[in-house]
């Protein structure tokens, strides 16, 4: 059951309960007025009012059932009439008559407990409905969590693809796609072990988002290698942010013995590539075509699709 449906259920039931309470009110005024179990000599005023009010508004709520009427205020005006009614009837009696009352008492408590169930269900209905909208804040939550890499906090390939999926929602538009990844880290894994290994994926992880936009996707997409998607940005921008990453990548200075060739830190190499007509396994794989070369240009650079040497 939705959200919605859950609403539009519990509307129907209080609108049915309110209207089984005026039509009750409705009959059993009308059968004091027309059908008296005692007569006496006075104008059932209030029963009248009783009557007319209950017809109007049921006739009103079938006509206009979007607009919600405040029932407790309505069973107090009611309740009012009916203890006139009932007092006003037992004054005129010529002696006391506890059948009358005793049969007036039980219609009113009858009728009444439509009205009081009525606000139970209210109340019970306001719990279920807040417990019901902390169970999807949850379930978001849990949604939200499973997609997110659970060591670096970035999303992962579900959490990338219902991103892209928002995003080519919204329309065309000059996206750049750039693949990054770390020098030589199954040897620093091999040489520092795997907890220094998660500690450099989370610091070098914590830079590339540093180092981009907030609106950028930035995507854990295997071991040490990360995508991030940028929106509306052309390839020489896609260039600077890419410079951006790799230096601040530089500056951490995470010691790596395995890297000498390169530096004596962790670095990454970097492919860039266009989002062409809302291709993304294209755009990965000229990204990752030109990742390819810039490791065999020696590492800790950045190269376009377009600068890949042709086969």
């Amino acid at each position: 059951m939705t959200v919605q449906s859950w609403r539009t259920l519990r509307a129907q039931k209080y609108q049915l309960t309110f209207r089984l309470y005026l039509f009750l009110n409705l009959v059993s005024s009308a059968l004091s007025v027309f059908s008296p179990i005692y007569d006496v000599d006075i104008f059932p005023l209030p029963a009248t009012l009783i009557a007319v009010g209950s017809g109007i508004l049921l006739l009103w709520n079938w006509r206009y059932a979007r607009i919600r009427l405040n029932v407790p205020i309505i069973s107090a005006v009611f309740g009012c009439l009916w203890a006139w009614h009932i007092l006003s009837k037992t004054q005129i009696l010529y002696s006391a008559n506890d059948n009358f009352q005793l049969v007036a008492l039980f219609s009113v408590l009858f009728v009444g407990t439509i009205a009081f169930s009525y606000v139970i269900q209210r109340r019970n209905d306001t719990f279920a409905q807040g417990l019901m909208y902390k169970l999807l804040e949850e379930r978001e939550t849990l949604n939200g969590l499973s997609m997110l890499d659970p060591l670096t906090g970035l999303y992962n390939r579900r959490g990338f693809q219902f991103r892209l999926e928002s995003l080519l929602a919204v329309g065309a538009g000059q996206h750049s796609v750039l693949l990054l990844d770390i020098d030589h880290f199954k040897a620093y894994n091999d040489h520092y072990g795997h907890m220094m290994g998660d500690q450099a994926l989370m610091r070098v992880s914590a830079a590339v988002r540093n180092s981009v936009r907030s609106r950028d996707i930035v995507t854990r997409f295997g071991g040490e290698e990360f995508m991030i998607l940028l929106p509306n940005c052309d390839i020489p921008t896609a260039m600077q942010a890419a410079e951006r990453i790799r230096q601040h990548v530089y500056d951490l200075k995470i010691p790596h013995m395995f890297n000498a060739s390169v530096a004596t830190h962790v670095t990454v190499s970097i492919g860039v590539a266009p989002l062409v007509d809302k291709d993304i396994n294209g755009a990965i794989a000229m990204a990752d075509k030109a990742l390819y070369e810039a490791k065999n240009m020696g590492r800790n650079n950045i190269l376009t699709s377009d600068q890949v040497p042709a086969v």
